[in-house]
């Protein structure tokens, strides 16, 4: 099943040939597949965690990242098909939600299995609009003090200017992907959307959380946690606890 192709896009910390659902994971900003690093060692046995590797970072480095969602998704959905042959949900952190959220609709159009859940996270609904203005015109110091501001990268990272140089065409072209980014009105997504929350972040709050629930037929449940934009790291072992119970519900539904 597995190509170089599809490698580049999807690794699996923990390949299980007696999984009962496939995991995607996708990051935020600027983030890679470490950003979920120690997620298949505490999830549910039953599932197989897959992360994706967008262009851009970590193993990727030398590739250019995509900077429009549209391109990003189409190969994301190629990348992902071989992988469809068990029931399969998506979780999304941020941008992550967000692309998580088209590339279902893409798999959809393509007549392809769609997922049995989508976890979103960290962002607002799709079709909500940004309430802050947009920052990717700005200049680099300025540019990553925003940023640094939802707490996903310390502030001792500009003394280090040349790890600064390297990241900013990703996170760049990450903020570029949703700053373009135009919602396209859909049928509700079949499965069931779990969306969670920080109830100090600044860049979505619980109203623009909710939003998710238009964007399903099925159920949705909203989960607020203490703390800003990257609560589920903030503290990893509680968010993971409850991300745990939410997919043995998955996995009791199949």
């Amino acid at each position: 099943m597995s190509t170089s192709t599809t490698d580049k896009w999807i690794s699996r910390p923990r390949p299980n040939p007696r999984a009962r659902l496939r995991l995607f994971c996708i990051a935020h900003a600027g983030g890679g597949a470490s950003a979920f690093r120690g997620w298949a060692d505490v999830l549910p046995p039953e599932v197989e965690v897959c992360l994706v590797q967008l262009p851009g970072r970590e193993n990727r480095l030398s590739e250019k990242p995509f900077d429009r969602l549209d391109p990003l998704v189409a190969a994301l959905a190629d990348a992902v098909r071989p992988w469809l042959d068990l029931p399969w949900a998506l979780f999304g952190h941020s941008n992550g939600a967000l692309i998580g959220f088209e590339l279902a609709r893409a798999l959809r159009a393509r007549g392809l299995s769609g997922p049995r859940h989508l976890f979103a996270s960290g962002r607002r609904a799709p079709d909500v609009p940004a309430q802050d203005p947009p920052i990717g015109h700005l200049p680099d110091d300025e540019f990553l003090a925003d940023l640094m501001e939802l707490g996903g990268m310390p502030r001792e990272l500009l003394e280090h200017r040349e790890l600064v140089q390297m990241l900013l065409p990703v996170l760049r072209a990450d903020v570029a992907l949703h700053e373009t980014y135009e919602f396209g009105d859909e049928a509700p997504l079949d499965c069931p959307i779990t969306a969670y929350g920080g109830v100090a972040d600044a860049k979505a709050s619980r109203e623009a959380i909710e939003a998710w629930g238009r964007h399903t037929r099925g159920p949705f449940v909203v989960r607020m946690f203490p703390g800003g934009h990257f609560f589920h790291q903030a503290d990893r072992e509680a968010f993971l606890r409850v991300f745990s119970a939410d997919l043995h519900d998955v996995l009791h539904a199949l």
